[in-house]
């Protein structure tokens, strides 16, 4: 009851400062009221109702969009008195750091103590990061020539990184700056890419057309009446042609295999019987090179879940080049067992040849669009520099891997290793 009593008397003394808060307003809407009804000869119903609504805007607070105002203000204030700046460092994805008038770092959020390392209160950024354009940056925020500044930054070591690096003074009056990092490795990576796949492409689609054109210029001329050159020329225009096809149904398979998100695991696919296809389809290439095929299966099932048709072409490209680039062997193993993974059970698929083998500082690049270890050896057997880079990204959308093993004179080994579930 006491409650009940305080607080009633809490709501009535409220009340009552707002009234007087508006006395005056309240005074004068009473006497124009008032007037109205003297003069206007209105009816008592309508001088008690303006009565009331008069009332009742006396009741509101005054000002009271810009007591909302203020309300936002003040919660915005209390809001940002629980944040420091190292949280807020902290919650940044990028390397940022924070420092003095005098350059010195005051603080490193985790980010930029993984990018750079070595970075802690007290060091001199001038120190830290030598680069000229940043110390032009550092220079031309320290001076107060400008508010903020952009430059681009490369990081040598551990590994090369490319960043955009912004500085800009903090608040009013602070003394505080702070830098942020933007890592573009990935961007111009892709770039550089884009750039290299382009002039690739036309380069490798320009030579057989400078050819052909060069071939067409010499029937329509020189060679006229000549049936021997002319049919020499034929046959090399065909191969030009043919080379180019190849070139343009790699280039789409390659975009179409981009464009697909990666795999589902939906449907099981019998590897035995998929290698065996394989191996069959290729079996007067291999005869023509002089190669015989060897497969050693392990027994049982050898399903996995994915896609035949890729799968199929994964395998064709590499048993393909095992007959290309290894006929010197004499034969060519295929195998295929079972991967008994602890952590992740799966199918190994081995394709080995007893060629000449691949040196060692070739085979990290050799998925690489138009990488070729041997140009002239790679055009004379039709190849368009495109096949392992069409096989990793099958791989990839299967969740599987791709290992090479090689050394000079002894052959090459490429192993797919494909989960089970």
């Amino acid at each position: 009851m006491t409650e009940l009593d305080a607080e009633q008397k809490g709501m009535a003394h409220a009340i009552a400062v707002r009234l007087w808060q508006s006395r005056w307003l309240l005074a004068a809407g009473v006497l124009a009221v008032l007037i109205a009804f003297a003069f206007a000869s209105v009816s008592a119903y309508v001088l008690v109702l303006a009565l009331f609504l008069l009332l009742a805007a006396a009741m509101l607070p005054a000002g009271g969009l810009r007591q909302s105002a203020e309300d936002a203000s003040a919660i915005e204030a209390i809001g940002l008195q629980r944040l420091s700046g190292e949280y807020l460092a902290a919650a940044v994805a990028d390397p940022l750091i924070i420092f003095d008038h005098a350059a010195t770092i005051v603080h490193a959020n985790a980010a930029a103590f993984a990018a750079f390392g070595g970075i802690a209160p007290g060091i001199s950024l001038p120190l830290k990061f030598r680069a000229p354009e940043m110390q032009a940056l550092l220079d031309s925020v320290l001076s107060g020539t400008v508010a903020s500044d952009v430059v681009d930054y490369t990081e040598k070591l551990p590994v090369e990184r490319a960043y955009r690096v912004s500085a800009s003074s903090v608040g009013h009056g602070t003394d505080l700056y702070v830098l942020v990092f933007k890592d573009q490795s990935e961007a111009r990576r892709i770039d550089r890419m884009r750039a290299d796949f382009i002039a690739n492409a036309s380069h490798e689609l320009r030579t057989p057309l400078a050819s052909i054109a060069g071939f067409i210029e010499t029937l329509r001329g020189p060679a006229r009446n000549d049936p021997a050159a002319r049919e020499q020329f034929l046959q090399i225009m065909q191969n030009q042609t043919g080379r180019m096809a190849r070139l343009i149904d790699d280039l789409l398979s390659l975009s179409r295999l981009e464009m697909k998100p990666y795999l589902k695991p939906g449907t099981e696919v019998d590897l035995r019987q998929t290698v065996d296809s394989v191996i069959d389809s290729l079996a007067p290439l291999a005869r023509e090179n002089g190669l015989v095929i060897e497969r050693d299966f392990a027994k049982g099932p050898l399903d996995v879940p994915g896609d035949r048709d890729e799968l199929f072409q994964v395998f064709e490209n590499l048993l393909e080049n095992a007959c290309k680039y290894g006929q010197s062997g004499g034969r060519v193993l295929v195998t295929i067992a079972h991967a008994d993974d602890v952590s992740e059970p799966g199918i190994e698929v081995t394709i080995r040849d007893f060629g000449p083998g691949i040196p060692e500082e070739h085979i990290p690049r050799i998925t690489e669009r138009f990488y070729r270890v041997d140009v002239e050896t790679s055009r004379t057997q039709k190849g368009t520099g495109l096949g392992l880079s069409i096989v990793k990204h099958i791989l990839t959308r299967h969740n599987a891997r791709l290992s090479i093993k090689s050394e000079v004179g002894k052959g090459a080994a490429f192993s797919v290793y494909l989960p089970a579930h």
